[in-house]
Order: structure tokens, then sequence, then C-alpha cells
């Protein structure tokens, strides 16, 4: 196993690391959308919230050489359920043609009380 931490991506607010690669699989940590900058919460709204989330973990997954395109399986963790067609819209816009398996679940709060999380799981190609 191969610790990985993407200095351009936001920092962990815990004790884990950016994602871990175990083969040719890289496990990406949820992300919320935190300016990487500021490490501020960025938009109120789920579409701004998704479009954050997605690009940090395109961040992270640039960091190794990959993109979103090389994810196969994402978690997406919801405040709330309404915001499914939202978050759902801007999903397909930053995946493209590009679609992953995925599990969406509703959570009652996440650590920062941002409206998404979304973790991943990806292929490198070798």
């Amino acid at each position: 196993m191969k610790e990985i931490n993407v200095t351009e991506a936001p920092d962990a607010i815990g004790p884990y690391c950016h994602a871990m690669k175990t083969g040719n699989l890289v496990f990406c940590s949820g992300q919320t959308p935190l300016n990487p900058k500021t490490m501020k919460l960025v938009g109120s709204t789920i579409e701004e919230q998704t479009r954050q989330v997605l690009e940090n973990l395109g961040i992270v997954l640039a960091g190794i050489g990959l993109t979103l395109q090389n994810v196969v399986k994402t978690t997406v963790y919801l405040k709330d359920m309404n915001d499914f067609q939202g978050m759902n819209k801007v999903y397909a816009e930053m995946f493209q043609n590009h679609k992953p398996s995925r599990t969406t679940i509703s959570i009652k709060q996440n650590p920062l009380d941002a409206l998404v999380e979304i973790e991943c799981i990806a292929e490198l190609v070798e």
C-alpha cells in the first residue's frame, strides 16, 4: 500500500490521507467543497458544492496522473436527498460520458456540515 497526499488538494481535516494506492486501485478519501487555498466551504447551493467536491477529487486524481475518467466507483453522501437532482446534474456534467458505478445515500451531517461529500475508487492504467 502507498499513502497519497497531494499538496494542491484541501488539507485533510483529520488523521487520514487523500488516497491509498493498492495494486492498480486508488481509494480516494471523501472530499467536501473546501477551497484548497482558503480551507473554507465554497458555495451555498448543491450545484456549487458538488462542482467544488468533484474539482477537489480531480486534484487528488491529477496528483497521481489520473482524471475523473479513471473512476470506477463513487459514493455520494447528501445532507438532503431533495438535492439529488441538482447534484446529479453537475455530476453528469463533470463526468461527461463516463458513468462509474455509484451509491448515493442521505446522511444527517458531515464534520463540516457541507451539503455533499463524495469519495471514489479509481483504476491506475499503466
